[in-house]
């Protein structure tokens, strides 16, 4: 386990170092991680506690090398050196200054040019992050979007910032190209009728979990939506919401069956990576729900498949 502690007996993301955006040694780091402790207006009974996440995911991480035996022998510490930024300063009871906050930390993430990856939370986080991107590409921005569901509603109880709503917000966002937006894996009966409508208003692209299963390759799968995404844009950020597995994978997550496999959601991980993503993020992991962690230690998975395909990007350049 790392001895570089974020805070009590919490380790850096996969035995990373401990930084600050203002350090000079995040010049010789090529990924940084941040956790996004938060989680605002909750949209479903007692199912709560995604603010634990980066801290369980990172004490989970502590057990990974960066070696992948499957991916050509890929070693992905071999290439790259990561910084753990620690947590976003959030505030529970103030939903906009903490919406403020992440926007204010993303922003300075992004400036370094380094490659993120943002632990949260909800997926409420995603908004603010993308925000900060979107002020410093020339042009406009296109987002892969894995989840069960499309997260776009216009307010929950009055909320406009809760964990349902955040790409309704980027819909909004002059710098976000909608037609560039692509909801990937969308399955299930907790979406509503409206939200599909949403998303057609909007321009977005939806690619449903069932579009996915009846396509010839998950290879076929990934360059169309990569195509979509990158049209028309500068940058393309990859969110991925827990839930856009199935729960049999997903135990720390919310209810959602007929999802992604593990094998499935890496495989699209690494073949976008591999084209180019500017960061990513991986919400709502519930760790009291999940006695074995199962879900907190997939995320290591996630983000590695992601770096792997990063390296194998940078390498053909």
């Amino acid at each position: 386990m790392s001895q570089d502690r974020i805070y009590g007996n919490t380790p850096c993301f996969l035995s990373g170092e401990k930084v600050k955006v203002s350090d000079d040694a995040i010049m010789n780091k090529d990924v940084l991680v941040y956790g996004v402790p938060w989680e605002g207006a909750v949209t479903w009974g007692d199912y709560t506690g995604c603010e634990l996440g980066p801290k369980v995911i990172r004490l989970n991480s502590a057990r990974y090398s960066g070696y992948l035996p499957e991916l050509d022998d890929m070693d992905v510490f071999s290439h790259y050196s990561i910084g753990d930024l620690g947590d976003v300063d959030v505030v529970p009871a103030d939903t906009n200054e903490t919406m403020r906050r992440i926007e204010s930390f993303a922003d300075k993430v992004w400036n370094t040019g380094k490659f993120p990856i943002a632990l949260g939370g909800d997926h409420g986080i995603t908004y603010p992050i993308v925000k900060a991107l979107s002020e410093k590409v020339d042009g406009q921005v296109g987002i892969i979007h894995l989840d069960a569901h499309y997260d776009n509603a216009k307010e929950y109880d009055g909320e406009i910032y809760a964990r349902n709503t955040p790409f309704h917000r980027i819909y909004e966002s002059e710098s976000v190209r909608n037609e560039s937006i692509v909801h990937l894996g969308i399955h299930g009966p907790r979406n509503r009728p409206e939200t599909g409508q949403f998303a057609k208003e909007a321009g977005a692209n939806t690619v449903t979990i069932r579009d996915i299963r009846k396509a010839e390759s998950l290879d076929g799968v990934a360059e169309k939506v990569y195509d979509m995404a990158s049209k028309g844009t500068e940058a393309v950020y990859l969110s991925i919401c827990s839930d856009v597995l199935d729960f049999a994978f997903n135990p720390g997550g919310p209810v959602d069956g007929n999802g992604l496999t593990s094998y499935e959601l890496l495989e699209l991980i690494y073949a976008f990576a591999k084209k180019g993503i500017r960061g990513m993020d991986y919400v709502e992991v519930y760790p009291q729900q999940d006695t074995n962690d199962n879900s907190s230690h997939f995320v290591s998975y996630a983000a590695l498949y992601a770096l792997a395909g990063n390296i194998v990007h940078e390498q053909k350049k």
